[in-house]
């Protein structure tokens, strides 16, 4: 489906990341190990290594090893091991280590075993053959010729076998296999992890708890003569448990719990390759994770994440039998996967409050474009009604699809009191997510952001998509689920009560319909006390029944439910509440026969699971519910579509036949056998399946109209119609404005446009005069004042020297002319050079002429303002006088101040540009004030993940970056659509920045850990830096005085860094006291770059060069992107979901906007109506430069792309070639040295 890997299956990340799947990974699918195949034993014990003699070496980096040492604690070392206490804890190691579940491991209570062989028999290399096949695709099949397994089978913690508890319970204990398969020129690691195989995540290392690690590493290698330092290494897991337990949920191969990597290749090695198929099988959950916790960029979802990390559980909680393979099944069906691997999910949830809908007593006549896209409209005597077509069911006014998964979101709002505390817990717009497999009747939910105190104590309110789980129950003969009866808009109130203490909460949920993205909304409120639930305790619900009670526009239930505490110390007490909920909806008055519902049915669920995950201050519930009998009635033999333990896919309805027999079939939209279902891209198909002037965009089993700009859809919600069409008079010329050197025509959207005089002139826009500075003393008493068009210019006077804003009749030197006179010297005639020296040459204001020549040798060269040469720029005699660009006088300018020194100058129709999941907004700033009211949408672009924006005053272009596709793309904001810019080689692009002057772009990728340069159309593309980056995301540049700044948020060392714009000169500004440094900003009229820290909840100043650290704010909450304008700074901030305005010199808020669509939002940018003033050498003529000119703060380098195909390409640092690539007749050629 065309949007389908990016519009719904971030639910499934959401969701069902914890969710037990058919295809979990069991120890019987380990490749065959044990005495019987032949396999050696370890050493029972701990920190027991055995050496393996190899038949063929195995390809490890870039060496080949014949030898390679076994050990208990779950790794294999290339070389003798040294003692534990040397490497445990600490990866990467310094020796060389595949560390398939790396701990201090225990084998020495006769119960754990680790099991190892060589092997070359067909069987097992044809089944390592199927394992990296599948993981690699794309590639060439792979035929290993040797293999090495290693089983480590029931192996303990060694503080399990060392402080025994005592009390009778069994050890947790870790079971998981790697197999290194090895071809001629290639070796591969496969790791498999059972999901009942993994029961602990951590060791004692030290004296503390610290995560198993998993991963490979070269270890240290030789560093010049007599020193070492650490190589290469690659991280699967990171510090956090919840990467251990991912192990055996998700996957890059394929299969569930099972990892491939290219761990070697001969005779060239570039770096470790992880398997490229990320997803899972569509039946299997859709488990794939993004785990806030996750900071390797290797390990899929890792990074630091914008939405919830998924639960693991130890134990598996859904076991689904095998498919019945009746007369219309085949036996294999296969299953095509997509690759997707987003690093930023966010859910764009739609507005809650909508209307619902009601009948009247008219005729479809008139009504009929009220019914569901899905439903046929029927007149009855009284009145019409709507009914689903035939393979969908609801109410008719929302329908959906039979089979297909249903998905929910919304907000949760509440003031809960917890046990006896006299304070509640108040929390606002939390969302809430669930996904629902329709065909078996499975109901997931998860709610963010709720707090410590709360959270543990909700666990037992399962009941909390209980209502979700009755609306989309597995429906039993004859019997109806709620969406069924009473489609998408409804009410449902609740009162639990707590036995003994009879503590109430209310519980109020509003479920308003199905959205324009085909997703269910529902508001929900909590008001009251819950008895208090220790942090740390689990709770485990029993199965329960409830009756529902039926009747017109009401429906009624109540249970009593029961649920057991466990708490740290082993104890456990069963408590009980009471549940009783009211549903109110709108039924069809008008059909007897529709409204003929059995008036009592059965809600029945089990296989309920609770659980906080306090990390991430997220809760999770997950059910199984099916709605039938009341007195619970079965066949004696019952149908798989009633029990469903059916196998069809998650987007297929299971068709019931005789006995025992059923079909599955795929639902609406969807093809496929059943088993496995694909979407239709009706879009493609149906080549007119929307009107004229419309566009079709393709969803999960149906598709959306929207009619193209400057229409609209006319009263029947089908038909696109032509509206007044907005004129931009500002880029037209059509407006009234006075000329360009004196107003600035601002477009403000529609067809308006608002007239402003610039600086230096006052009027109303449509005519502005000039305003006579001279009339207000602003030059100093001694000088004279010269009033100019917009500005003015003060003057000393005679016999007195100065800027004419201070004079004095007492000249002071300037730098240029001391060093002038200084060189000079001075006889009884006056100054006299010495001969052949070089002497300076000052203006008139006493600064450095930009252009110095040497008379005696006829060189001239380029000087910076304090007199010293740019390198490069040197010409010979009889070259003339190089272009130089001057540098500005070091005194102050004779052009005077504007008429509020104070205040930067704003240019007309300055505003800030945001990024808020698949849009960017804009809110227009007057003064330094945001217009709130004026704030709109610029580009729309549903299913995408924006995460950072730049703005190209030249061009008037906005960039951004997106790491759904992943890409880089553009659009002009006076019209047009977006552009691609960069969609290739990349794997997680986030900050980006843009050169103005250099006219190139510069972006960082959180996932391949480097920062790129390119032209602004894409080409010319180069790497800059690719070393000791480990989460890089904010990046800006100062193209005038050619540094480049970027923050690394990596959670064990976050730094804040700077280079010159071609990578060089590279250093750590700020390294301590961060936390999370998500956003960063330089204003140039200050010299200050600011960031904002989601850690420290502080944004912080300091001038780069003189190091002047200082808060600027603090007790913020959790900022994100960052940008500054005149004395404030604008942030986005993801628990508040606003912009944020800071003076940043009083320290103080001074005001929030928030957007009407309450989503979190991203990066933040000042997009000027001109452009900021200063040069630097790329401005003219590229800077000479044959390909990329990049700034420099002592001039500009010359670089060519990585892939610099076609032309010749120099590349130089000021006049010195560093090297000259020449490309023809497949021929590459380098050459070094020399000038040009």
């Amino acid at each position: 489906m065309g949007q389908q890997g990016q519009g719904w299956l971030f639910y499934a990340t959401l969701l069902l990341g914890w969710a037990v799947s058919v295809h979990g990974l069991t120890r019987a699918e380990f490749f065959p190990f044990g005495k019987t195949t032949g396999d050696h034993v370890l050493e029972q014990g701990n920190d027991l290594s055995q050496q393996l003699a190899l038949d063929k070496p195995v390809l490890f980096y870039d060496g080949k090893f014949d030898n390679i040492f076994i050990n208990t604690n779950g790794f294999v070392a290339m070389a003798q091991p040294s003692a534990e206490s040397t490497y445990l804890g600490k990866m990467p190691a310094g020796f060389g280590m595949i560390a398939a579940l790396h701990g201090d491991l225990d084998t020495g209570d006769g119960v754990g075993k680790v099991y190892y062989r060589q092997d070359a028999s067909p069987a097992t290399l044809r089944q390592a053959a199927e394992q990296i096949n599948r993981a690699f695709p794309e590639d060439d099949e792979v035929e290993p010729e040797h293999a090495v397994v290693v089983t480590w089978v029931d192996v303990a913690s060694r503080q399990h076998h060392d402080h025994s508890r005592g009390d009778g319970l069994e050890k947790q204990r870790n079971s998981f296999q790697l197999v290194i398969a090895s071809a001629e020129t290639t070796s591969y690691a496969i790791l498999l992890y059972p999901r009942k195989g993994m029961q602990f995540a951590s060791t004692a290392v030290g004296g503390s708890s610290q995560a198993m690690q998993a991963g490979f590493s070269k270890g240290l290698v030789k560093y010049l003569v007599f020193s070492t330092r650490q190589g290469p290494y690659y991280r699967i897991t990171t510090e956090r448990e919840t990467s251990v337990r991912a192990l055996a949920e998700e996957t890059n191969s394929g299969k569930r719990g099972v990892w491939v990597y290219e761990i070697g290749t001969s005779p060239y090695f570039t770096s470790v390759a992880p398997g490229e198929v990320t997803d899972l099988p569509p039946d299997t959950g859709l488990e794939s994770r993004v785990s806030e916790e996750a900071t390797s960029k290797r390990y899929p979802g890792g990074g630091q994440q914008v939405t919830y990390s998924p639960y693991e559980p130890e134990e598996e909680v859904y076991r689904k039998e095998q498919p019945h393979q009746g007369p219309h099944h085949g036996g294999q069906f296969t299953v095509h996967t997509v690759q997707y691997q987003p690093q930023v999910v966010v859910v764009d949830d739609g507005d809650i409050n909508v209307d619902v809908f009601s009948y009247n007593s008219e005729t479809c006549a008139n009504n009929r474009n009220k019914c569901s896209t899905f439903a046929d409209c029927k007149d009855y005597a009284s009145g019409y009604c709507c009914h689903c077509r035939p393979g969908y069911y609801g109410n008719g006014i929302q329908c959906v699809s039979e089979g297909k998964p249903q998905r929910m979101n919304g907000k949760v709002n509440g003031r809960v009191y917890v046990g006896n505390s006299p304070s509640p817990v108040e929390f606002n717009s939390n969302d809430l997510h669930s996904y629902v497999v329709a065909n078996d009747g499975r109901a997931y939910v998860a709610i963010s952001t709720i707090p410590a105190r709360l959270g543990p104590s909700l666990q037992p309110l399962s009941a909390l998509g209980g209502v979700i789980g009755w609306a989309f129950a597995l429906e039993q003969p004859g019997y109806k689920n709620g969406f069924s009866i009473i489609g998408g808009e409804f009410t449902c109130q609740a009162e639990v009560t707590f036995l003994p203490a009879q503590e109430k909460l209310t519980i109020k949920q509003v479920f308003s319909g199905i959205d324009e993205h085909d997703h269910l909304v529902v508001s929900t409120t909590l008001e009251g006390r819950v008895p208090e639930v220790l942090r740390g305790s689990t709770v485990q619900i029993e199965p329960y029944s409830e009756i529902y009670q039926y009747s017109s526009n009401l429906i009624t239930s109540s249970s009593t439910r029961d649920y057991t505490v466990s708490l740290d110390d082993g104890s456990a007490e069963t408590r009980t509440y009471q549940w009783r909920q009211t549903i109110t909806f709108q039924s069809c008055p008008n059909d007897e026969a529709a409204r003929a519902v059995l008036p009592t049915q059965m809600l029945s669920v089990d296989q309920v699971f609770v659980m906080y995950d306090s990390n991430n201050e997220l809760i999770r519930y997950a059910m199984s519910n099916k709605i039938g009998d009341v007195n619970g009635g079965q066949q004696k033999e019952e149908n798989s579509c009633f029990t469903g333990r059916h196998g069809c896919d998650t987007n297929a309805v299971c068709r019931p036949e005789q006995g025992t027999q059923f079909t599955c079939q795929c639902a609406a939209g969807f093809t496929g056998d059943g088993r496995s279902c694909y979407d239709i891209d009706e879009c493609r198909e149906i080549p007119l399946a929307c009107g004229e002037h419309s566009v079709c965009n393709n969803q999960p089993g149906t598709f959306r109209c929207e009619c193209n700009d400057g229409y609209q859809f006319a009263s029947d919600g089908h038909t696109c119609i032509g509206v007044d069409r907005p004129v931009d008079h500002c880029a037209a010329g059509s407006h009234d404005c006075d000329i360009t050197e004196r107003a600035h025509c601002s477009y403000s959207g529609g067809s308006s446009y608002i007239c402003s005089c610039l600086p230096g002139f006052q009027g109303h826009g449509r005519v502005c005069q000039d305003i006579d500075e001279c009339q207000s003393a602003r030059c100093h008493q001694k000088a004279v004042c010269y009033n100019t068009q917009g500005s003015f210019t003060c003057q000393c006077r005679p016999g007195y020297y100065g800027d004419g804003f201070y004079c004095s009749s007492e000249r002071t030197k300037s730098q240029c002319e001391t060093h002038r006179d200084r060189l000079l010297g001075s006889t009884e005639y006056g100054p006299q050079p010495v001969p052949g020296q070089y002497v300076p040459t000052c203006d008139s204001q006493g600064a450095y002429e930009a252009s110095q020549c040497h008379g005696s040798i006829g060189h001239c060269w380029c000087v910076d303002r304090n007199g010293l040469e740019i390198p490069g720029t040197r010409t010979g005699p009889g070259r003339g006088r190089p272009l130089c660009i001057e540098q500005g006088p070091t005194v102050r300018p004779a052009v005077g101040p504007t008429p509020r020194p104070d205040v930067y100058p704003l240019p007309p129709g300055t505003h800030l540009l945001f990024a808020q999941s698949g849009r960017i907004e804009f809110v227009p700033l007057e003064g330094y004030n945001m217009k709130k009211t004026e704030a709109k949408t610029v580009l729309h672009l549903p299913e995408k993940v924006i995460i950072g924006v730049a703005y190209d005053c030249v061009e008037k272009m906005v960039y951004w970056t997106d790491i759904t596709s992943p890409s880089i793309s553009k659009a002009n904001l006076q019209g047009g659509g977006a552009i691609p810019v960069i969609r290739s080689d990349l794997e997680s692009p986030e900050g980006i920045a843009i050169d103005h002057l250099g006219r190139t772009l510069f972006w960082t990728d959180s996932m391949k850990d480097r920062i790129e340069v390119a032209s602004l159309d894409g080409t010319k593309r180069r790497v800059l830096i690719d070393t000791n980056l480990v989460n890089p995301r904010a990046i800006i540049v100062d193209p005038v005085n050619g540094n480049m700044y970027w923050a690394d948020w990596n959670r064990d060392a976050p730094k804040i860094e700077t280079s010159a714009m071609d990578g060089t000169n590279r250093r750590v500004l700020v390294k301590d006291d961060l936390g999370l440094p998500n956003g960063l900003t330089y204003d140039p009229q200050s010299s200050q770059l600011c960031w904002a820290d989601a850690g420290t909840h502080m944004i912080e100043c300091m001038n780069p060069v003189q190091g002047d650290r200082r808060k600027a704010m603090g007790a913020i909450q959790y900022p994100f992107g960052i940008t500054s304008h005149g004395k404030n700074i604008y942030y986005t901030d993801w628990r508040r979901d606003a912009v944020i305005m800071v003076d940043r010199q009083a320290g103080t808020e001074t005001d929030v906007f928030l957007p009407q669509k309450q989503t979190r939002l991203y990066g933040i940018t000042t997009a000027y109506a001109q452009c900021p003033s200063g040069k630097n050498y790329c401005a003219v003529n590229n800077g000479g430069c044959t390909h990329l000119c990049l700034a420099t703060p002592r001039g500009r380098s010359c670089l060519c792309p990585n892939n610099a195909l076609g032309v010749s390409c120099v590349e130089s640092e000021g006049g010195q070639v560093l090297r000259w690539r020449e490309r023809g007749a497949g021929i590459e050629v380098e050459r070094e040295g020399g000038r040009y």
